[in-house]
């Protein structure tokens, strides 16, 4: 059996499918969809600029346009459905492999889906990640790699040191 393969694509995985080259189209990188509720969903999308600048306001306003005509032509949501747009913020998720690397050196917490010697929860400094694992140093100075494909979330603590290297970067070009 190939264990590559996911058993299921659940429906967050397709809507990401869905946007994900709409965002990427526009200059933006998705860094995470949650779809949350059962009668009339909620799909929040947070992205990033591709330019390495904050989001603003008028972003999300385009995001949410285009993301919402393309999801509302390809419907993979049964019935009614709202859409929130925002950006990943300071203590973001650490969804992608470049989240894990971009902000080494700074605290995390995380959650695997099953335990890691003993346990599931982690909080330690990021160390990084590659294909397949991420990295934290935990508190005792142990490490630990957390399959990525079991990491059921992982985010950024706010600290005054996160505050300080994600303070207002200009664009890059």
């Amino acid at each position: 059996m190939d264990t590559k393969e996911p058993r299921h694509v659940s429906l967050e995985t397709r809507l990401a499918a869905i946007v994900g080259p709409t965002l990427a189209g526009m200059g933006y990188e998705l860094v995470r969809v949650i779809l949350i509720g059962r009668d009339r969903p909620t799909v929040q999308i947070m992205a990033d600029r591709a330019d390495g600048a904050l989001i603003t306001v008028a972003d999300c306003e385009a995001i949410t346009h285009a993301v919402g005509a393309v999801i509302d032509v390809e419907d993979p949501i049964p019935g009614t459905w709202t859409l929130e747009v925002s950006s990943a913020g300071i203590d973001r998720p650490l969804t992608r492999i470049k989240d894990w690397n971009r902000f080494a050196g700074h605290l995390a917490r995380a959650e695997t889906e099953l335990p890691i010697d003993g346990r599931k929860r982690f909080s330690g400094i990021v160390l990084g990640a590659d294909a397949a694992t991420a990295r934290l140093r935990l508190d005792d100075g142990t490490e630990v790699a957390l399959p990525l494909a079991h990491v059921r979330r992982a985010k950024l603590v706010l600290t005054d040191a996160l505050i300080a290297a994600t303070a207002s970067r200009p664009p890059t070009n």
